[in-house]
This record gives C-alpha cells, structure tokens and sequence, in this order.
C-alpha cells in the first residue's frame, strides 16, 4: 500500500500536504480502497472556516457515503473542481489529482498531532 513519507496523516484517513501555511486535503489509498468506486463528492464548506476534525463534506460511494473530517483548523479556500465531473480521481490517484480540498491554516500547532507515514501504516495494518 502506497503511504508517502512526506505527507501527514489523521485517524480517519485523510492525508495532509502542508506547503506554508496551505494544506491540501485528500483520503488515502486504504481509505478510497476500502469504500470501493467512488461517485460523488460533496464539500459545501468553501470560504468557511472549520476546526479540526470538523465535518467538511462527504464522499459517497456505491456501497456507503462517509463524513470528511478537517484535518487542521483553518479556512477552507479551494475545492478541486476536478472532482465535480472525475469523482474516480479519488480512486485512481488519491495523493494526486484526487485531492479534495486547500486549507489556509490558523493553526499551526495542531501539525503535531498528526500521524506520520509508520504511524498511519500502524493503524491501518
């Protein structure tokens, strides 16, 4: 299972790609791989402001629809449009073109309690 070293990671399967004060959002390989074919994504939240592990949408899939949760605290300022017509992104390349959403962190603190590569690979093996 593909787990990038330089990425952080939660509890509930999404992935953190901080650059500044910016992270993109998306779900893992083990999270999109366990909901199955996914068919639309639904982020609402766009120019909101959220706390982490706040609900910023959702993802459905054929067998399920699942809650995203925020990562970090922070001003949600980008969704990937790709999505919108592509939800399979998500399946195919889900650290790439699937990501989901940019936030504008407001609080950098919280980076410490995310899961590194080993952690997450623990939690998911």
């Amino acid at each position: 299972m593909n787990i990038p070293s330089e990425l952080k990671y939660t509890k509930d399967h999404e992935w953190v790609k901080i650059e500044g004060d910016i992270a993109t959002v998306g779900i893992t390989e083990f999270a999109q791989s366990e909901l199955g074919d996914i068919v639309f994504i639904e982020i609402e939240t766009v120019g909101e402001t959220l706390s982490q592990e706040e609900v910023f949408g959702s993802i459905e899939a054929v067998k399920t629809v699942s809650d995203l949760f925020m990562p970090l605290s922070g001003e949600i300022i980008e969704f990937n449009e790709e999505l919108d017509g592509n939800p399979e992104l998500v399946n195919s390349d889900p650290y790439g073109s699937g990501w989901m959403v940019k936030v504008k962190i407001s609080d950098a603190s919280e980076v410490e309690k995310l899961l590194n590569s080993s952690s997450y690979q623990e939690l998911v093996h």
